[in-house]
């Protein structure tokens, strides 16, 4: 891990244990960010959609960044920092730079389809929290899609050293590294990890390695130093976990996996519903297959 860019590696959306109420179990959190280190990643994204950023209360997302930082130090931990206002997101950012993190992740406003002027004002305005910003690309859930003409752009302003890209068109690879050559482009889905891998991935901002962490690091290392030998079986026995990353159900699923795995995986928050009975056999057999495999 790189500190001067934090971002870099195989860093995990954590998913969040709760307890039978749906209360945050702080302590399986910590022991959960430092079980995911020891297996290899470098480093957690708290407060992603994983972690159902959306549904916790101002104290409690407040207190999952404190958590991580005191499981495994702020220069492993990049929380996101999305909020419908652009004053709201800042202050996200700047209560990650005073519990100690490295750098922040930031969806485009999302209340809203918002206009070209809006990003690059949203992402001005969080900057200025003083922490490096990582941008995060999801088109399909915000409807504000970072094509690599607006990443370059908001890059060149100094305002993104990176950018998670989820909108699954690794396409954008090539065109985001000569617009923008020192915007650091890392995967966002873990079913086009290793085509973004080969494509110059810096990092991952990765689903799986909640449940299978050293199988999903094996993977990330051999693509990325393009031990095609290693990476492309690995990735095929995978995939049908990997590809629940860009469902509906993705917390649900990654959580079930989770829990197959000997983790506090658990419930989710509402209005997440538990998966359908032919989901929930999909996730299980997928993942028994993993473990059988030996890739846990």
């Amino acid at each position: 891990m790189t500190d001067s860019r934090p971002w870099r590696g195989v860093l995990v959306a954590t998913a969040l244990p709760l307890n039978d109420d749906l209360s945050v179990d702080y302590d399986a959190y910590a022991e959960h960010c430092a079980w995911l280190v020891a297996n290899g990643c470098d480093g957690v994204v708290p407060n992603g959609s994983l972690g159902e950023y959306q549904v916790l209360i101002p104290e409690e997302r407040t207190r999952v960044v404190e958590t991580a930082v005191a499981a495994i130090g702020g220069g492993r931990v990049m929380p996101g920092v999305a909020a419908y206002g652009s004053a709201e997101a800042r202050r996200w950012a700047e209560q990650a730079g005073e519990a100690g993190c490295g750098a922040v992740m930031l969806l485009p406003p999302n209340a809203y389809r918002a206009d070209e002027r809006s990003v690059l004002a949203h992402y001005a305005e969080v900057a200025r929290a003083g922490l490096p910003v990582v941008a995060y690309n999801n088109p399909i859930d915000t409807k504000v899609d970072l094509v690599p003409e607006l990443l370059a752009q908001l890059h060149g302003e100094g305002h993104i050293q990176g950018v998670k890209e989820f909108s699954g068109d690794v396409r954008r690879a090539y065109r985001i590294a000569e617009l923008a050559p020192e915007l650091d482009l890392l995967i966002g889905a873990d079913d086009v990890a290793l085509e973004l891998a080969l494509a110059g991935a810096k990092g991952w901002v990765a689903g799986y390695p909640n449940a299978l962490p050293a199988a999903c690091v094996e993977l990330y290392r051999a693509a990325v130093a393009g031990d095609l030998a290693t990476a492309e079986p690995l990735y095929r026995q995978l995939h049908p976990l990997l590809r629940w990353d860009s469902k509906v159900e993705f917390v649900q699923a990654i959580k079930l996996s989770m829990d197959l795995a000997g983790r506090h995986g658990g419930a989710c928050r509402p209005p997440r519903v538990p998966l359908l009975p032919a989901q929930e056999a999909a996730v299980r057999a997928a993942t028994e297959k993993a473990l059988a495999a030996g890739l846990a």
